[in-house]
């Protein structure tokens, strides 16, 4: 079994709801969900919206390899009704958002998929959950925890 650390978010519709669908569905299809983080509210983050995100931090411990956990998570934002991904730098609203962040410790750079997620130690509403629920992480490129990078970030 491997831990894996997801972010998710959601500005569309009922966002707690979605969190909490999300949440279910990831320990129903990824695997059993060991830590979830206090929902915190921010702004969007690399574009313009009048609409606010929830976002909370996972820990799931899963059998699947970080390619299929990757694959299982976009079914889970296809089935809750997301209908596309982001690109480039091209943001949008969206019903829910499911970021790989790490898996265990590894580094992975393949088409589609970079883990740990090669953003997250820029944001906030990503940082901020994940040190609640793993502060001593640490990530194994830049070899800082989660803690000291929010604290660079703060």
């Amino acid at each position: 079994m491997s831990n894996l650390y997801l972010s998710i978010g959601t500005n569309l519709g009922d966002r707690r709801s979605n969190l909490k669908t999300a949440i279910t569905l990831i320990g129903q299809r990824i695997g059993a969900v060991q830590a979830v983080s206090e929902v915190i509210e921010t702004g969007p983050w690399g574009f313009q919206s009048p609409n606010a995100f929830l976002n909370q931090a996972l820990q799931v411990t899963t059998d699947l390899n970080p390619v299929d956990a990757l694959k299982a998570a976009q079914a889970i934002e296809r089935e809750m009704g997301r209908t596309g991904k982001s690109h480039g730098s091209i943001y949008s609203d969206r019903l829910i958002d499911i970021d790989l962040i790490f898996y265990d410790n590894q580094v992975i750079e393949l088409p589609g998929l970079k883990i740990p997620h090669p953003l997250m130690h820029k944001r906030l509403f990503v940082l901020e959950p994940l040190s609640e629920i793993a502060p001593e992480l640490e990530h194994p490129v830049l070899h800082k925890t989660v803690r000291d990078m929010l604290e660079e970030i703060r």
